[in-house]
């Protein structure tokens, strides 16, 4: 009985010893969304999936995965991106290969990113390459 109690004692010790919360406030946002009882911006989120052509070499394809890893840091609305190659086990990817995630604080933000001349230039390079593309938006909760 007192090996458990002392166990008990312990696991309520843990887990009061946790840190407060931090809050975050902005003032270009008026909308916040709460996630794990911190105030985190709301994030927009565009998701863009491709399936490149069966013509188009490896080599092509890094030209475009090269292109479209330097529009952040040529288009300052975009605040995140990443990339991957799609290996889920579910075979439900309608041959879309490449997903590209890019973060806005806005969608005024992701528009302007649409209409960009480095995104524009960006396209030209892609569009011979690219045989289907999806593209989703949503904002993060």
């Amino acid at each position: 009985m007192k090996p458990t109690i002392i166990t008990l004692f312990a696991a309520l010790l843990f887990a009061s010893c946790g840190e407060e919360p931090k809050k975050e406030t902005t003032e270009t946002q008026e909308i916040t969304v709460k996630t794990n009882q911190e105030t985190a911006v709301p994030q927009l989120r565009h998701v863009v999936l491709f399936k490149f052509n069966e013509a188009s070499s490896a080599e092509e394809i890094a030209q475009v995965e090269a292109a479209f890893d330097a529009l952040p840091s040529k288009i300052s609305e975009i605040k995140g991106y990443e990339k991957g190659l799609n290996n889920s086990p579910e075979n439900l990817n309608k041959e879309l290969t490449h997903c590209f995630l890019l973060t806005f604080e806005s969608e005024k933000d992701r528009d302007t990113y649409l209409t960009h001349p480095d995104h524009v230039a960006f396209t030209e390079i892609a569009g011979p390459h690219i045989a289907d593309v999806l593209v989703v938006d949503y904002w993060a909760k």
